[in-house]
């Protein structure tokens, strides 16, 4: 705070629940101008904006869950200058209107929570935030604070680096909690259910998160521990959000419920007497273990985290970050077509499209793009939607018509009635009007604010702008394909420092801690290591002979089928291990009783052996 006061930017990495948020929202109350805070989370954003708001304190937010009225509230109170703090989703500064009405405020702080994320490097890169540090220097704002929970010295200096913050002014206050005893137990995959269990049945009762890695786990460990007669209850993203609101709501408020939850559960929850917080699967990282276990004992009172380590995670793991890296076909695919446009030229894609049509992930492909923003190859512009459907909010569209004059009236029957009318639902193609769309979407907006119909949007496209060409596109292929491998090989070794962690031999919380940085010249005294003086070992299991583990011949017969699905050992391994592609969702192959019969083994080895056996 003391930084931000003096006009300096400023970097906080504080464990979770050590008051990050405080670190802008008290300095907002005293600069001139507005706090800008870009956060992931939605739900963290409703949470601090009905506690800001309950306290007076000049609050809100812009993001897709506000209606039409809502938001123009919003950007009013920012136009005319009542608003203290804005609270907005990275994506966000993709808008060309957002970015024009922020570009006439006096941004008094620039405030980025999970600024990890800006960085290639962190555990939760998203693209979006690649382009935050640009857009912060754009808006000409006065001064920049990063906040994250997790941050290795790479990062730090990464976020540093991108936001213009001196070292002075990163402040890291340490990762080290001595209220939590750290517990790392090595079992066969097959007898951690019992393992669980045993636990939560011998010790005393208290709130519980159990975070596990799928969905279908979440669902399976919560329905064997209600059984066992105890409060449980799965959370995960597949859920609808008021049955996940309802979960999140009936854990909080209990000091002995527990949540068998995906990663997806905890972020911005704030509830300190968590007592116990269990991995029933290896973390994805060290970063994501130790923002995990951290929303345990934030009261400061004593806490048990327990991480049941079993080999056979690594390469569910593992095969996540294999199933994101591209093809070169895929990506020469995408590059061409990008560049097929002339140069200054404005042109709109589908990203659900280009996704289907070169095997792209979507998140994948959004980085791909990035990257080519960030290199200086284009800009991408504000998103629209390709699709308008409507309905009268009265008995008919006649109403309508009849509350304008006649050349109106006359323009908006002719858009109505040129739409393809449903037996509830008009159906409008804006772009079927050439020149006119902006009218025609304009009118559609306008009849939605008068409350004369309902609207529905859909088919979402991104405008992009051709800024310069590529002199050399097999280069540029070459160079996206060795990032990803890049990326492929960080997150692997992340994978693999969970397991040396477990396998340590010493004082494990001064290896946690040391990779992010902070050097203890004690052991703590509270982890497995201490407390029995043994270094563990997670046993292997025992894996069949890989040639006997698929069907030759029909894999190869599928994929005569099937070549733009399966036509390279990428997408082949990809298939085997149960890894979903655009391509093979389109093709229905998920349904085909070869996919994922290798799930349980190692992406890489499965890619090598189907190599193999193409030369054999």
């Amino acid at each position: 705070m003391d930084a931000l006061l003096a006009g300096r930017s400023a970097l906080a990495v504080f464990p979770t629940g050590s008051g990050k948020s405080l670190c802008y929202q008290l300095p907002a109350l005293l600069l001139d101008g507005v706090t800008v805070v870009v956060s992931p989370l939605i739900a963290l954003m409703k949470d601090q904006i009905d506690m800001l708001s309950a306290r007076g304190v000049p609050a809100a937010r812009l993001d897709s869950s506000l209606g039409a009225d809502e938001t123009r509230a919003v950007t009013g109170r920012l136009r005319d200058g009542s608003l203290k703090l804005l609270y907005v989703a990275p994506e966000r500064f993709n808008n060309e209107r957002f970015l024009a009405q922020l570009g006439e405020t006096k941004i008094a702080l620039f405030a980025v929570d999970e600024a990890h994320c800006i960085s290639e490097w962190g555990h939760n890169f998203r693209p979006d935030y690649l382009k935050l540090a640009a857009r912060a220097r754009e808006l000409g704002a006065e001064r920049v604070l990063a906040l994250t929970a997790t941050a290795t010295p790479a990062v730090v200096a990464d976020i540093c680096e991108g936001f213009g913050i001196a070292k002075d002014d990163a402040v890291l206050t340490g990762f080290y909690r001595p209220n939590l005893t750290m517990l790392t137990t090595p079992v066969l995959a097959d007898a951690r259910d019992r393992a669980l269990l045993d636990r939560l049945r011998d010790r005393p009762t208290g709130s519980t998160i159990v975070y596990v890695t799928l969905q279908r786990t979440a669902e399976r460990v919560a329905e064997e521990l209600a059984a066992a007669g105890l409060p449980a209850r799965a959370y995960h993203a597949g859920l609808g959000t008021d049955e996940r609101v309802a979960v999140q709501e009936w854990w909080t408020g209990s000091g002995r419920n527990i949540v068998v939850a995906t990663i997806a559960f905890g972020m911005g929850i704030d509830k300190a007497d968590v007592r116990y917080v269990y991995h029933l699967n290896l973390p994805k990282g060290l970063e994501s273990y130790s923002q995990e276990i951290g929303r345990a004992g934030r009261d400061g009172e004593p806490s048990t985290c327990e991480l049941f380590a079993s080999r056979d995670d690594v390469p569910t793991l593992e095969n996540f970050v294999f199933g994101d890296t591209p093809t070169r076909t895929s990506l020469a695919g995408l590059v061409h077509e990008v560049f097929a446009h002339d140069v200054g030229t404005q042109f709109a894609l589908s990203e659900y499209e280009l996704s289907a049509r070169h095997d792209v992930r979507p998140l994948v492909l959004k980085t791909i793009l990035t990257y080519l923003e960030l290199d200086g190859y284009v800009q991408q512009g504000t998103p629209f939607y390709a699709g308008y459907s409507m309905r009268p909010v009265g008995d008919s569209f006649d109403e309508v018509y009849d509350r304008f004059d006649g050349a109106r009236a006359a323009f908006l029957r002719r858009v109505i009635e040129g739409g393809k009318e449903g037996r509830i639902w008009t159906a409008i193609d804006p772009d079927s009007y050439g020149d006119e769309r902006q009218r025609v979407v304009a009118a559609l907006g306008y009849l939605e604010e008068q409350r004369l119909v309902e609207l529905k949007v859909s088919d979402v496209r991104q405008r992009y702008t051709l800024l310069r060409a590529c002199e050399a596109p097999d280069a540029l292929v070459a160079q996206l394909s060795e990032r990803f491998d890049r990326r492929e090989q960080a997150e692997t070794e992340r994978i693999q420092r969970v397991v040396s962690l477990v396998e340590h031999d010493g004082c494990q919380v001064q290896s946690l801690v040391g990779y992010f940085g902070e050097q203890r010249d004690e052991p703590c005294g509270h982890c497995t290591f201490c407390l029995t003086g043994v270094a563990q070992v997670i046993p292997a299991g025992v894996e069949p002979p890989f040639a006997a583990s698929f069907d030759r011949a029909g894999l190869e017969t599928l994929r005569d089928e099937h070549p733009s699905a399966l036509g390279e050992p990428r997408q082949v391994a990809r298939f085997l291990c149960g890894l979903t592609s655009p391509a093979t969702t389109r093709a229905k192959l998920t349904r085909n009783p070869l996919f994922g019969v290798l799930a349980e083994r190692r992406f890489a080895e499965v890619l090598a052996g189907y190599d193999r056996s193409l030369s054999a």
